[in-house]
């Protein structure tokens, strides 16, 4: 197996300064795993709702510029897969119109933005871990929206990081490991579908090499472009539920479908496999090790000790 780093959670200053960073999507995966990164180094300012409103763009500068911030972090995203394909408006509204505008409001401030993207911008065909290079094809309104707002992105801002992951799971929020843990404790056997690979995420290692890429971005505002982050080693669903269930220590039998016998309105892509070459190279941030973050969100789920 390819060698992993631990995830970077030893930050140290910007020279003598302290890193403040704004996060969109308070209440999200990430934006959650973001909060819990403040230190003597790092202040992060979660803004959701309450805060500000994404759908009125208008709106977007002030509420922003007050922090001072020195990088944003967008995690906020509409990421309803299936519903996305019959309420596709929401779905641009929060993906394409409100990413735009962050990245005017970043450029307003001169600083960096580090947008948070999605391996469904392909369209999973081949077996090839796809490069941040390779052309962009999504198979529904999700994934197209979210191409809309990198293409956006790149328009008004000169100073940015669109950072792509995949099958992200954490101990907060909707998400295939919590959901595996709640249908695994209730029944004897699950179908889970086989045919579609990709790299499971934790959102705890995509807030560290979120941060790690602010930081970089910082240092050298002429640095942009595109990334990838996945998780080590691609697998599929079916091998991810039985991995779950090994360490939560939960007899449940899985068996492999595939997609054809789980009908969604959405479109999956099967080839999920990103190819993260650059983001080490850049960056130094090595894929994570999934099964190790997998045992770190069911330790903090109280699954295992």
């Amino acid at each position: 197996m390819e060698g992993a780093a631990e995830p970077h959670w030893c930050w140290g200053t910007l020279g003598s300064q302290v890193v403040k960073i704004v996060v969109l999507g308070k209440s999200g995966q990430v934006a959650t795993s973001l909060q819990s990164v403040q230190n003597d180094a790092i202040e992060v300012i979660a803004l959701g709702r309450g805060e500000l409103d994404l759908t009125n763009t208008a709106d977007l500068f002030q509420p922003i510029a007050a922090h001072e911030p020195d990088a944003i972090i967008n995690a906020s995203a509409y990421t309803a897969v299936d519903q996305a394909e019959t309420n596709q408006d929401a779905a641009f509204v929060l993906n394409k119109t409100a990413v735009k505008r962050l990245g005017e409001v970043a450029s307003q401030l001169s600083i960096p933005i580090i947008h948070l993207s999605t391996d469904y911008v392909f369209n999973g065909s081949g077996i090839d871990a796809w490069t941040p290079d390779d052309l962009t094809d999504p198979l529904g309104t999700y994934g197209k929206s979210k191409l809309a707002g990198e293409m956006a992105l790149a328009e008004v801002s000169s100073n940015y990081a669109i950072l792509r992951t995949s099958w992200v799971f954490s101990a907060t929020g909707s998400n295939f490991v919590k959901t595996m843990l709640r249908l695994g404790k209730d029944r004897d056997s699950l179908n889970v579908v086989s045919d579609q690979i990709g790299g499971p995420t934790s959102a705890d290692d995509i807030a560290a090499a979120s941060i790690q890429i602010a930081k970089a971005l910082i240092a050298n505002p002429d640095q942009k472009g595109i990334w990838h982050f996945s998780g080590l080693d691609d697998c599929n669903w079916a091998d991810f539920a039985t991995e779950i269930f090994r360490q939560a220590k939960i007899d449940c039998d899985v068996h492999a479908i595939p997609s054809s016998e789980y009908p969604t309105p959405a479109m999956r892509p099967l080839n999920s496999r990103l190819d993260c070459t650059t983001t080490e190279q850049d960056f130094g941030i090595k894929r994570p090790l999934w099964t190790d973050s997998l045992t770190a969100v069911l330790r903090d789920l109280g699954e295992v000790s």
